[in-house]
């Protein structure tokens, strides 16, 4: 039997970065709440890429809805947890990785702990959570972590990067503890792809229902993204354009954007969609 061996595992690596560089992955500290599509293949994509010590959570069980897209699913997996199914996954890659798990999620009361020591915060929430994605975005640039999130848009990756001294998700996002719960998801959506480079073709979105359409193509994307900005961000190489930048990757209509949005969605520009957005919703209703 092959022992396994973390430098010959990845040795491919060097060259793109410095023995050095590498050892410093493996020994930096990643958190991803949320073991489905996005946070799954993270998390592989990530321990692929050498990285060894992580905390995750989530709360569900495999369904057969997840199988377009969750690298976990399959027919052995069903009713199981999500979070021990992907433990377990990344272990066999890299048995010496060392894996915390949150079996309950993460929460108000959890979510300080859930962040202590980690040099990185990797978003791998449903779409659809929007309360507990606020909770866990202030609290990361509260604490001087960086966040990266790269959600799955159609055939697209919208993504953003928060880093410490900058804008929390309150701030990007112009919401409050008061802002309602549709106004918060059309809120988020619109400051990750102001330029909604997905809409002439996706169709099915149901906010009430909670439902899209997704990919394993843009899942994909969304990984190599949030693996190569750990590099980025973590190593310090080359520049990193946190909100107010934005970008977005759309491959079905071959375009690629980064803008700014000065303020955030406090912008008058983005304020003004969000009005059209909602009203839109009022006529679906």
């Amino acid at each position: 039997m092959i022992k396994f061996d973390y430098h010959e595992a990845f040795i491919r690596n060097i060259g793109l970065l410095t023995e050095d560089e590498q050892n410093k992955l493996k020994d930096s500290l990643i958190v991803i709440p949320g073991m489905g599509g996005v946070g799954s293949n993270h998390l592989i994509s990530l321990v692929r890429q050498g990285f060894e010590r992580f905390r995750i959570a989530d709360l569900d069980e495999y369904e057969l809805k997840n199988f377009n897209r969750q690298y976990g699913a399959r027919m052995d997996t069903i009713n199981q947890k999500k979070a021990e199914v992907m433990k377990k996954e990344a272990l066999k890659i890299n048995p010496k990785c060392k894996i915390e798990v949150y079996k309950k999620g993460i929460n108000r009361l959890n979510v300080n702990r859930f962040l202590d020591g980690a040099d990185l915060a990797v978003d791998g929430l449903d779409f659809f959570e929007v309360d507990i994605r606020r909770i866990f975005y202030n609290t990361s640039v509260r604490k001087d972590i960086p966040l990266i999130t790269a959600g799955p848009l159609g055939f697209s990756t919208g993504f953003l990067i928060f880093m410490p001294n900058g804008p929390d998700f309150d701030e990007y996002f112009n919401i409050n503890d008061e802002t309602s719960y549709e106004n918060m998801l059309l809120s988020f959506v619109l400051g990750i792809t102001p330029k909604m480079l997905q809409m002439p073709y996706m169709k099915r979105v149901s906010l009430e229902g909670k439902t899209g359409p997704s990919s394993i193509g843009a899942v994909d994307m969304c990984s190599g993204v949030v693996t190569v900005y750990a590099i980025k961000i973590l190593l310090n190489k080359g520049p990193i354009k946190a909100v107010p930048y934005f970008h977005q990757f759309d491959l079905m209509r071959d375009k690629y954007v980064v803008g700014r949005i000065p303020f955030g969605n406090k912008n008058p520009i983005q304020k003004l969609k969000l009005k059209i957005a909602l009203k839109m919703m009022e006529k679906k209703v």
